[in-house]
């Protein structure tokens, strides 16, 4: 069970918005050169309603989306998944983190939606992909329909500071929470990309308000939902109620019994939520 703020309602595909004609739903993949990068993609559904799925930190099609890409209703929606620069797929380069890495990833995702023929979409966030599609929604209102971020924040607190210091060593992790990573990256590279992530992210405690995103949030101007798991260890609770607070008209969503993962651990319930909000 799960607290809606804000209701929601339960309707059929019938909002037109403009994709390319696809043939079929089964999944294609490949790569697109976009920005001076070979990006990596994956694609399904024949819908009219088309939808980029950004993964989290170090995430990609294959760690972070497998229910999504596999159950979204492939009627109604055309998913695209992808691999942000530096990571999964997409490398080489290797993956970096300047102070405008999530403005890089916003750029890179909307840029690749527009090389593969998608003049208008919708966006699903998850954690830092959450991030980087606030920005992207907030830089082109025109092109976004809708959104929906989970497991996200719009700045750095020395809360969230110490959080992200208690998980950097790796090492400490459990072994089903290091498989996925290792298999992505291999168990040499990948504590020292995470390791890079955790002073990536780290740095925006140094800005004003901790800012990632602040200053962007009222430019959003889509529909937003914004999900948040109550036992969520690595995103305190006021997040996702500042989002909801400064993005006007925002929905939020709470899941009492939900992590960070809420996706992939309650994945019927959530793409059921997404679907629904999605064609209102």
């Amino acid at each position: 069970m799960a607290l809606l703020l804000c209701g929601r309602g339960l309707f059929k595909c019938r909002k037109a918005v403009e994709v390319p004609l696809r043939l079929c739903s089964s999944m294609s993949s490949g790569r697109q050169r976009v920005n001076g990068v070979d990006l990596y993609y994956e694609q399904t559904g024949r819908g009219k309603h088309a939808v980029l799925l950004l993964p989290g930190a170090l995430g990609s099609t294959k760690t972070d989306f497998g229910p999504q890409l596999k159950s979204l209703n492939k009627e109604c929606f055309t998913v695209v998944g992808w691999d942000p620069r530096g990571y999964g797929q997409s490398r080489p380069p290797d993956r970096d983190f300047p102070s405008d890495f999530f403005e890089r990833d916003a750029k890179d995702g909307v840029d690749l939606m527009k090389t593969l023929g998608f003049n208008k979409f919708s966006l699903l966030g998850w954690s830092d992909g959450g991030i980087t599609a606030l920005i992207a929604a907030a830089r082109n209102p025109e092109l976004i329909n809708k959104m929906v971020v989970w497991g996200s924040n719009a700045f750095v607190s020395e809360d969230d500071l110490k959080l992200y210091n208690m998980v950097r060593d790796v090492s400490k992790w459990s072994a089903r929470m290091r498989e996925p990573m290792n298999e992505v990256y291999g168990a040499q590279a990948f504590p020292k990309i995470w390791e890079n992530w955790v002073d990536g992210i780290s740095q925006f405690v140094k800005r004003p308000e901790g800012s990632i995103c602040i200053e962007l949030l009222p430019l959003i101007s889509c529909p937003t939902l914004i999900i948040h798991g109550e036992k969520d260890p690595m995103v305190p609770s006021f997040h996702p109620h500042y989002l909801h607070k400064n993005i006007k008209g925002s929905r939020l969503h709470l899941m009492p019994e939900a992590k960070h993962n809420l996706h992939l651990r309650y994945a019927e319930e959530f793409n059921k939520l997404v679907e629904d909000f999605l064609e209102e």
